[in-house]
């Protein structure tokens, strides 16, 4: 995917749709617009297209509304049709939605449209509403309530830069506001308890799906990838490769194996492929947990392996072998080295910023390294690196390799 911000959620199990489409009238949120906008009828509204103060208090106090909650069904019943604002004032909508779910992708689209306007009530929920639906809908079994308040705080003191007297605050006084939110989220079929987890319903994971998509984000269904997930080790590199599977296939092509079993062949095509293949099983790789040590550790005798498994130890805390400067350089030429097998290589070196600044110091390195595509990786940075310092190091490099081989 072009876009560098775009992330990968793992593939959720969607609710039939007739199930979602009967589901949407029964929404809370969307059950009290209808009762709101039949209780309007034909009505003066104020010059900004709402109910006027006293119109507003009485339909709160006829419908047992929430007061807060009432702009926002206002805007769910226009934006939804279910009322007509004109010169004359508010009259019946033209009726029922002909498409049940994309009515309920348009609720959803204004709830969220909402934090602007303090929606939950709560500046810093409503900063973070959306990164937070996404991370309860990346956790399908469900998160715990604790855990997703510590998440905000974090994201708020990384994102925001939140100071240590405003995060002090923030803890003492999020899991009230946290509480609210939720009963909102709830409010609009959004989320529902379960014990002392939260977890989006099926209305939710549709609705939160279709906006990541919209965002550009990676967030296939079961029913896209399941055929992917039977494939073979090296069929599902080449189908990733290829652009034809995403990379949150290997979640599922994971969760149908043995750990131990699919590392084992992960490795196989690593040490045995070239740097693109290596590179998309080393991401599979990384994955896997402790359970896949034995096969990882076998791919400590693997030349094309195992750096990368000895590294792959270590993040767990396994025992493993060190890595030097040397190996550094070989698994940044083994880096680079992808873009030539995946045909990108002129055009996409300059946005290689996974190196950075340390390729000015890896490039003499690369050199010396015995990588069978040092040579091929100098020539194309020296070729297309945008930076002129270490286009010129590596075509200098490059010239001296070119004369060892000689």
């Amino acid at each position: 995917m072009a876009d560098t911000d775009a992330l990968t959620f793992p593939p959720v199990d969607l609710a039939p749709d007739e199930e979602l489409v009967r589901a949407v009238p029964m929404v809370p949120l969307v059950r009290d617009a209808v009762r709101l906008a039949r209780w309007t009828g034909v009505r003066e509204v104020t010059e900004g297209g709402l109910l006027t103060d006293d119109d507003a208090a009485t339909a709160v106090r006829e419908l047992g509304l929430e007061a807060r909650w009432l702009r926002l069904l206002w805007i769910v019943a226009v934006n939804g049709r279910l009322i007509e604002i004109t010169k004359a004032g508010a009259r019946p909508g033209p009726a029922a939605a002909h498409d049940l779910l994309e009515f309920w992708d348009g609720v959803v689209m204004d709830v969220l449209d909402r934090t602007d306007e303090g929606l939950t009530g709560s500046g810093v929920i409503d900063e973070h509403l959306t990164e937070i639906l996404a991370t309860i809908y990346s956790v399908r079994s469900g998160m715990p309530v604790a855990a997703l308040a510590s998440g905000i705080v974090q994201a708020h003191e990384v994102g925001c830069q939140a100071r240590p007297g405003e995060l002090r605050r923030l803890r003492m006084t999020l899991p009230a506001e946290l509480a609210d939110a939720l009963a909102l989220l709830e409010y609009c079929g959004l989320i529902e308890p379960a014990a002392e987890l939260v977890r989006l319903t099926p209305l939710g994971v549709w609705a939160v799906r279709r906006d990541l998509l919209r965002e550009g984000h990676d967030a296939p269904s079961l029913h896209e990838v399941a055929g992917f997930a039977e494939l073979g080790a090296a069929e599902l590199i080449e189908a990733m490769l290829a652009g034809r599977a995403s990379s949150s296939v290997a979640t599922l092509w994971l969760e149908r194996r043995i750990p131990e079993d699919a590392a084992r062949e992960l490795v196989k095509i690593a040490a045995s492929g070239n740097a693109a293949q290596r590179g998309t099983a080393g991401t599979i790789l990384e994955e896997l947990g402790p359970e896949a040590e034995p096969a990882v550790r076998e791919a400590l005798a693997e030349p094309m392996m195992w750096r990368y498994a000895a590294a792959w130890l270590g993040v767990r805390d396994l025992e493993a072998p060190a890595l030097g400067e040397g190996d550094g350089a070989w698994v940044a030429v083994d880096t680079l080295a992808a873009l030539l097998y995946i045909g990108s290589g002129g055009e996409s070196v300059g946005q290689i910023d996974m190196l950075g600044e340390d390729l000015r110091t890896l490039v003499p390195e690369m050199g010396r390294t015995d990588h069978p595509d040092a040579l091929a990786v100098l020539e194309m940075l020296g070729r297309h690196h945008p930076d002129v310092v270490i286009a010129k190091s590596a075509r200098k490099t490059a010239m001296k390799v070119r004369s060892r081989h000689a």
